[in-house]
């Protein structure tokens, strides 16, 4: 079997690297601004969906009883 061999980190190999500027990161933060509407709408429809397959289980359980 081969020998296992020890990785050094890469965060304590390097140097840390910080800009000079950190007005350019927050004016990069503040245009960012995804739009995530859809996401809350499929979560939701998936949501409703799995209660009403639950539900629709539930019931079924106690008529096949």
């Amino acid at each position: 079997m081969s020998k296992k061999r020890k990785r050094q980190s890469r965060a304590s190999s390097t140097p840390e690297i910080r800009t000079s500027s950190s007005s350019s990161s927050k004016s990069l933060r503040e245009e960012f601004r995804p739009d995530y509407t859809y996401v809350s709408k499929d979560l939701r429809r998936i949501g409703t969906l799995a209660g009403s397959f639950f539900l629709i289980l539930v019931v079924l359980s106690f008529i096949l009883r």
